[in-house]
């Protein structure tokens, strides 16, 4: 299939030919016939694209305040390489379309295939095929032109913005800024008994406003405009100001504070600062509202991701019922955008058509994508090469952030690659591309079923893991998965009753990606002692602050940040007691949002050593994340952040590091012993204690107890 694309590092645009995206729980498969192409919204994004790295940098600095922070922890040549890697990689343009349903999630009673449907969100994107999740998909009236429905999206924006207005039939309303919202707001209050005025600073906007039959529209800088606002509003001023603009400048506020009447309200659709003259707003006791998206739900995970809706007693509009009711109207013969819809391109003549918004070479309104018909192909070859059955042939099963900024540059001249599956088309053609897979894969099941891949990579959101391991394991192929191995013990039960049961007629080998084992420091102290030894252990982890509502925090999906990272540092402390796991207690300091983000994990073992694990999650990212110390034999081994390693007693000595956390030499080992027959450097035993520890951590937090293995 084909998608447009666009690198961030020099704004090149592109059609690539794209593998269709996963099709996901709770989502919808769809074949495009229209999008559209948000002028404002999409256009700064290519602006910014085209920019040099100082440019960009000053029109994202909040994302230059997160690479800062991210050198201060990870230091500059990993975060260099994770940059470096996000503005190479292609992005998706597009947030508005239309088409038919060619598959729907086992999990989805909503729609069925052959549906019409318009859909919203970043996975809406220009691209033949989309997979949108439920909630940011509506179905079609079968008398609304698929053309028309496109916009969809778009127009819900501008619905939201009138609901946060709270316009009543015979009021009145201004409009500031007549681009495509101002004008599909204007037509939409039109149709719903509200009348509306319009202004811009353009000349061409208003014109352009006026020839699709918007009456009461004028310029902003035409003399007397104020007085013009007030004899329409009877001399009482607007009832509300929907400011639909988008401008540096403060002019739209204060323009709206000083035409409305008392007591009324100021909705801001469009990007313009709020730093107006308290006056007017002070005397007429305005009220000042922010209008998000297309409505309620918007960017809220447990409504889109999760497809759980508000219910209607409490939310009475949400962005799905907010893009219905923009297609009710034109079902209903109330709303005729027609004259909204200046230009229309084929997928292929995308990059003219950005080109002609970003020159201005032309007037232009709404501008629409237009897709050929029939369903595209699914899978994506790059090449045909065939290797060794005896050498490790691998199946990569997703390929975000984390595979591509350090597992995939480490495993490159380790083993060879067969085929990639990840979520989204694009980046999956470019991981294909960049690494030379032979191929990119619709579905993990293809990568499964692949005879010619003998082991698979998996680095997934944690909540596929364990199906994923076991899929592996039940085609014969050896495993290797990013932690966590699983997210309950049920799951992690199952594996293990999988992995026993091929242990003889077919071994495979399965492996957790605990690198701390394998950096150079932990290394040099694990030489140190000999297993026997008891030892104390003591590790301190500045894990730094996550949003609540990040997915990793989700307990159905990432598991918590101790699933989710604790399990390293467990891991560390059994390899570094040299025994296993006999017993754990932790406590949680209580927060705001229930999460066991800030913990205290005390580990025995079978060799009597003991370790303290304090995972701390609300420290300051100025201090090093990582601090290790371990005492045995009257030596005190103390390793810091894996960039020095000091000795104290017997052997002196302090040693510097680069700092290296092991992945390299993990993967360099786990696929070394799959070439040379032997065992894995972790074996299949140490990976399930670790992490059963690691799910006892919560057991014992929750029943505030010590667990016995």
């Amino acid at each position: 299939m084909k998608q447009l694309t666009q690198e961030l590092k020099s704004g090149k645009m592109e059609i690539m030919e794209v593998p269709f995206p996963a099709l996901n729980k709770g989502s919808v498969m769809v074949r495009n016939h229209y999008s559209v192409i948000s002028a404002g919204t999409e256009g700064k994004t290519v602006t910014d694209a085209r920019k040099g790295y100082l440019a960009k940098a000053q029109s994202r600095q909040k994302e230059v305040k997160q690479v800062i922070d991210m050198v201060k922890t990870n230091g500059l040549m990993p975060t260099y390489k994770l940059v470096m890697n996000k503005l190479e990689a292609p992005s998706a343009l597009g947030y508005s379309t239309a088409g038919e349903v060619i598959a729907v999630a086992d999990d989805v009673t909503e729609f069925k295939v052959g549906d019409r449907v318009a859909c919203g969100g970043v996975s809406a994107s220009h691209a033949d095929v989309v997979c949108v999740p439920k909630n940011l998909c509506v179905k079609v009236p079968e008398n609304v032109d698929l053309k028309h429905a496109a916009f969809t999206t778009i127009a819900s924006i501008a619905v939201q913005g009138i609901r946060q207005a709270d316009l009543r039939m015979g009021e009145n309303c201004l409009i500031i800024g007549m681009g495509l919202i101002g004008q599909m707001t204007s037509k939409i209050l039109s149709a719903s008994g509200i009348r509306p005025i319009g202004v811009d600073v353009s000349d061409a906007q208003v014109e352009q406003s006026k020839a699709v039959g918007i009456q009461d529209v004028y310029n902003r800088n035409t003399p007397g405009i104020e007085d013009l606002i007030m004899k329409f509003s009877n001399g009482s001023g607007v009832d509300s100001v929907i400011i639909t603009a988008g401008t540096s400048s403060l002019d739209p506020v204060e323009l709206a504070g000083a035409v409305a009447r008392k007591k009324a309200k100021v909705v801001i659709v469009g990007a313009v600062p709020t730093g107006f003259n308290r006056a007017n707003y002070y005397k007429k006791e305005l009220d000042l509202r922010m209008s998000m998206s297309y409505g309620p739900g918007r960017q809220d995970p447990t409504y889109e991701d999760k497809g759980i809706d508000y219910p209607i007693g409490y939310v009475r509009w949400t962005e799905n019922r907010n893009m219905q009711s923009y297609l009710e109207l034109i079902a209903a013969g109330k709303l005729d955008i027609s004259g909204l819809i200046s230009h229309t391109f084929k997928l292929e003549e995308a990059p003219e058509a950005y080109n002609m918004i970003l020159s201005r070479s032309e007037a232009f309104n709404g501008v629409v994508i237009q897709y050929e018909e029939g369903v595209p192909s699914s899978r994506l070859e790059l090449a045909s090469k065939s290797f060794p059955a005896s050498e490790p042939n691998v199946g990569m099963i997703g390929a975000g952030n984390f595979a591509q900024g350090t597992l995939l540059p480490n495993m490159k001249d380790h083993c060879n690659f067969v085929g990639v599956a990840t979520g989204r088309g694009n980046m999956s053609k470019y991981v294909g591309e960049k690494y030379k897979f032979n191929y990119c894969a619709e579905s993990a099941s293809e990568v499964f079923e692949d005879k010619n891949v003998n082991t698979i990579v998996i680095t997934t959101r944690h909540d596929s893991h364990a199906e994923y391991v076991i899929k592996g394991i039940e085609a014969g192929k050896h495993v290797f998965v990013e932690k966590p191995l699983a997210m309950n013990e049920e799951e992690l039960e199952s594996i293990r009753e999988a992995y026993n049961s091929t242990a003889k007629e077919n071994p495979v080998q399965v492996m957790v990606g605990f690198n701390r084992r394998f950096a150079p420091p932990v290394q040099e102290v694990k030489k140190l002692f000999v297993d026997e030894q008891p030892k104390s252990i003591m590790m301190r982890i500045n894990a730094g602050v996550v949003p609540p509502d990040h997915w990793v925090n989700d307990p159905k999906v990432g598991g918590g940040r101790i699933i989710g990272e604790g399990c390293h540092f467990i891991d560390l402390a059994m390899y570094l007691a040299g025994n296993k796991i006999t017993a754990v207690s932790a406590s949680a300091m209580q927060d705001a949002n229930g999460l066991n983000n800030t913990v205290v994990v005390n580990l025995e073992f079978a060799n009597g050593s003991v370790a303290s694990v304090s995972y701390f999650s609300n420290g300051s990212k100025s201090v090093a994340k990582e601090y290790i110390e371990v005492f045995c034999g009257q030596t005190v081994a103390i390793i810091d952040d894996f960039r020095s390693l000091t000795i104290s007693g017997g052997k002196n000595a302090v040693k510097k590091f680069k700092q290296d956390k092991g992945h390299a030499e993990e993967l360099k080992q786990f696929f070394g012993a799959i070439k040379a027959g032997r065992p894995q450097p972790i074996s299949f035993e140490d990976c399930y204690v670790s992490s059963l520890a690691t799910l006892k951590v919560l057991e014992s937090i929750r029943e505030n107890r010590k667990i016995l293995l």
